[in-house]
C-alpha cells in the first residue's frame, strides 16, 4: 500500500510538472515559484501566447517584435513588471496595456518607436509608477506623438520617467503637464540646447531632474524661471558645453545662489573659451569675464565716435562758409545777373500778355511784322 501511495504521489508530481511545462510558451523560460517568465533573444516576431496567468514579472527582450496592441497582453492581469527592451518595436497602439491592471513598471528602452498612438499608455488602474523610454524614440516626429500620448494617457500616478539618450533637441511646451505625481525625470544624454517657458509646467512634486550630457551652453532668463518653478527639485546640470562669455553671467549668479540644489556642481564647468576650460561656473563672474568693463569701453568708444563726427561736420561747415566769403563778389554778380534775366523774361511775358489781351495791339503787331 505504501509503494502504491508513493507511486500515486509521484504520478501527481509528474502530471503537475508536465502541466506547468506545457503552459510555458515555446522558447520561453517560466518559473512559477518566482512568478516570472523570460523570453530573451529568441527571435520572436510577436508577443507569445499562452503566458501563464500567475506571471508577475514578464521579460520579453532582444527579439524581432515590431508592433504591440491591445491583444498582446490579454489575460495577464497579475503582471507588475514588464520589460520589452531591445525588440525593434516601432508601433504602440492605443490601449495596448489596458488589460495589465497591476502594472507598476514598464521598460520599453532601446526600441525604435515611430508611431505612438494617442492612448498608447492608458492603464486602467493608474498604478504605473515607472516608464523607461531611454533610447526608444526613433526620430524627432515621435516626440510629438509622445507628447500627445502623455497628455491623453492615464499616467497620473507615474513617478519615474526616463527619456535619456533619445537625441532630443527640444521639449514641447507642457509635455509633462499631466504627470503631476512625477518624482524623477531623466533627460540625460540628449541634445537639448535650451529650456523654454512651460517646459516643466505641472511638475510641482519633482524631486530629481537630470539634464547632464546635453548641448546646453547657458540658461537664459526663461530657462532660469523654469528652474525656479521647481524649488524642491535636485538638479543635475553637469557635463554640458557651457560657454563662459558675458551671456552666462545671469546663470553664474543663479548658480552661486542655488548651490544646494545642484547635485553635481563639480561638473558644472566652462567648456569654452579655451583659457577658461574646466573653470567652475561658481568662480566665473564679472571679474573673470570683464563684461562691465567691456561695456564701458564700448560706450566710451561710441561717445568718442560721436564727438569726432561732430568735429568733422563742424569743420566742413566752416570751410563751406569760408568759400562763400571768398567768392562773395562773384556770387553777388551771379545773383544780379540771374535777377536781370528773370526780370527780362518776366517783362517779355507781360508784354505778350498785353498784346494778346488787346485786339488792336494784336493787329498793329501783325502789320508791323508784315
Amino acid at each position: 500500500m505504501l509503494n502504491q501511495g508513493l507511486r500515486v504521489v509521484l504520478l501527481a508530481l509528474v502530471y503537475a510538472l508536465s502541466v506547468h511545462a506545457s503552459s510555458c510558451p515555446p522558447r520561453c523560460e517560466c518559473s512559477e515559484a518566482a512568478q516570472t517568465v523570460k523570453c530573451v533573444s529568441k527571435d520572436l516576431q510577436n508577443i507569445p501566447t499562452g503566458i501563464p496567468g500567475y506571471t508577475k514579472n514578464l521579460f520579453i527582450t532582444g527579439n524581432q517584435i515590431d508592433r504591440i496592441g491591445p491583444e498582446s497582453f490579454r489575460g495577464l492581469e497579475n503582471v507588475t513588471t514588464l520589460s520589452l527592451s531591445n525588440n525593434r518595436i516601432f508601433e504602440v497602439e492605443s490601449h495596448t496595456f489596458s488589460s495589465l491592471r497591476n502594472l507598476r513598471s514598464l521598460d520599453m528602452s532601446s526600441n525604435q518607436l515611430t508611431l505612438i498612438h494617442p492612448e498608447a499608455f492608458t492603464v486602467q488602474s493608474r498604478v504605473l509608477r515607472e516608464l523607461n523610454l531611454s533610447r526608444a524614440l526613433y526620430n524627432h516626429s515621435s516626440v510629438t506623438d509622445l507628447t500627445t500620448a502623455l497628455r491623453w494617457s492615464t499616467l497620473g500616478g507615474l513617478q519615474v520617467l526616463d527619456l535619456s539618450s533619445n537625441s532630443l533637441i527640444y521639449l514641447p511646451p507642457r509635455i509633462f503637464s499631466h504627470l503631476g505625481s512625477l518624482r524623477r525625470l531623466q533627460l540625460a544624454n540628449n541634445s537639448l540646447v535650451a529650456i523654454y517657458n512651460d517646459t516643466f509646467t505641472g511638475l510641482e512634486h519633482l524631486e530629481e531632474l537630470d539634464l547632464t550630457l546635453n548641448a546646453l551652453k547657458t540658461f537664459q532668463e526663461e530657462g532660469l524661471r523654469e528652474l525656479e518653478h521647481l524649488p524642491r527639485t535636485q538638479l543635475l546640470l553637469g557635463e554640458n558645453p557651457y560657454t563662459c562669455t558675458c551671456g552666462i553671467e545671469s546663470f553664474a549668479t543663479w548658480l552661486n545662489g542655488s548651490q544646494s540644489r545642484v547635485g553635481d556642481m563639480e561638473h558644472v564647468v566652462c567648456a569654452f573659451p579655451a583659457d577658461l576650460r574646466n573653470t567652475s561656473l561658481l568662480t566665473v563672474g564679472e571679474l573673470a569675464l570683464g563684461c562691465h568693463r567691456a561695456g564701458e569701453g564700448d560706450n566710451l568708444a561710441l561717445q568718442t565716435s560721436y564727438v569726432f563726427l561732430g568735429i568733422v561736420l563742424g569743420f566742413v561747415g566752416l570751410m563751406f562758409l569760408f568759400v562763400l566769403y571768398l567768392n562773395r563778389k562773384g556770387i553777388k554778380k551771379r545773383i544780379y545777373d540771374m535777377r536781370d534775366a528773370c526780370r527780362e523774361v518776366w517783362e517779355g511775358y507781360h508784354y505778350r500778355y498785353e498784346i494778346d489781351s488787346d485786339p488792336r495791339l494784336s493787329q498793329v503787331s501783325t502789320s508791323a511784322d508784315i
